[in-house]
C-alpha cells in the first residue's frame, strides 16, 4: 500500500476544494500560515549556514515595490509545503531568480507528494517533480519510488531523453529509464524577470506549460510498491529550497474537470 494517509481534515478539503470553480490562492499576501516549512539536509560547502538556519529565515514574506512576496533565501535544502492534498487542479506558480546563489539557482515544484519530510534527499517528501532549475525550467524528475510514462526521444549526444510530442511513450522512475526526463524546448524568461508555471494535474496526467508554452506531458503518474504498480493522482504541494534565492509573486490551484486540449500537445 501507498504511505500516503489523507487526513480528515485534508480530506474536508479535497471535499470543498472538489466543489470549487474558481481560483483559490494558496498564498494570502501576508503569511505562511498554510503552509509547513521544514529545513533538510545543508548544502554542500555551506555547512556552516545550515548550522544557524532557521525555518522562519529561509521561508519569509517580504515587501518589493510595495507588493507581498514570498522570500526562499536557498542557503540550506528546504521544503515549503501546502498542509493539505489537491487532486485534478490547474495550479500557477509566478516566480523569479534573486541575486543571492550559493551552489546554483536551483529549485523546483514539486507535486503529488506524500509521505514524510525527509525521507527524499534528507529533506523533501516523495513526490514528481516540476524543475524550476535555472535553464532547465519545466523538466520532470522523480523522487523515491514515484514513475510516469512519457513521449521522448533519446539524445545520444547529451545522453538525456527529451519530451517529443507523437514519438512512443517511455517509462521512468528508479526501476526503469531513470529519473529525469528534459523538457521538449526551452521557454524560460531571462535572469531576473518573472516566469509564469501551469501546472495541469487530471487523473495520472500532468503537464508541465512555462510561460503559455507546453513543455513536458507526463502520463500514468504512479508509485512503485511491493505488490506492484498503484495510480499517483493526488498530494501537497512543495517549493524547495536548494541553492539559489527565489521570490514567489503568487501560487494559486483550482479545479478542473479535464485537461483543456489546447495544452495537450
Amino acid at each position: 500500500m501507498r504511505k500516503f494517509t489523507i487526513t480528515f481534515t485534508a480530506f474536508i478539503t479535497l471535499l470543498f476544494f472538489s466543489s470549487c470553480s474558481s481560483w483559490q490562492p494558496l498564498f494570502n499576501k501576508k503569511d505562511l500560515t498554510n503552509w509547513d516549512k521544514f529545513i533538510g539536509s545543508p548544502l554542500k560547502g555551506h555547512e556552516e549556514l545550515h548550522k544557524n538556519a532557521s525555518v522562519d529565515k529561509v521561508f519569509s514574506v517580504v515587501e518589493e515595490l510595495g507588493e507581498k512576496l514570498i522570500h526562499i533565501s536557498g542557503e540550506v535544502n528546504g521544503s515549503l509545503a501546502t498542509k493539505e492534498a489537491f487532486e485534478n487542479y490547474h495550479l500557477q506558480l509566478v516566480f523569479k531568480w534573486g541575486e543571492k546563489v550559493y551552489t546554483r539557482r536551483n529549485s523546483g515544484l514539486l507535486y503529488h507528494s506524500f509521505g514524510e519530510f525527509g525521507e527524499a534527499f534528507g529533506t523533501w517528501m516523495a513526490n514528481v517533480e516540476c524543475q524550476l532549475m535555472h535553464d532547465n525550467l519545466g523538466d520532470t524528475y522523480l523522487m523515491l519510488n514515484t514513475r510516469c510514462e512519457t513521449e521522448v526521444v533519446k539524445d545520444d549526444e547529451k545522453n538525456a531523453f527529451v519530451f517529443s510530442p507523437g514519438q512512443p511513450k517511455i517509462t521512468f522512475g528508479k526501476e526503469d529509464n531513470g529519473r529525469s526526463i528534459k523538457k521538449g524546448t526551452d521557454n524560460e524568461n531571462p535572469l531576473g524577470e518573472w516566469n509564469t508555471v501551469d501546472l495541469y494535474c487530471y487523473n495520472g496526467v500532468a503537464v508541465h506549460a512555462i510561460n503559455g508554452q507546453t513543455v513536458m506531458v507526463n502520463n500514468n503518474c504512479s508509485i512503485y510498491t511491493d505488490s506492484g504498480i498503484e495510480p499517483l493522482t493526488s498530494g501537497k504541494i512543495q517549493i524547495q529550497s536548494e541553492g539559489g534565492e527565489l521570490f514567489v509573486k503568487s501560487i494559486r490551484i483550482k479545479p478542473i474537470k479535464r485537461i483543456p486540449n489546447k495544452v495537450l500537445k
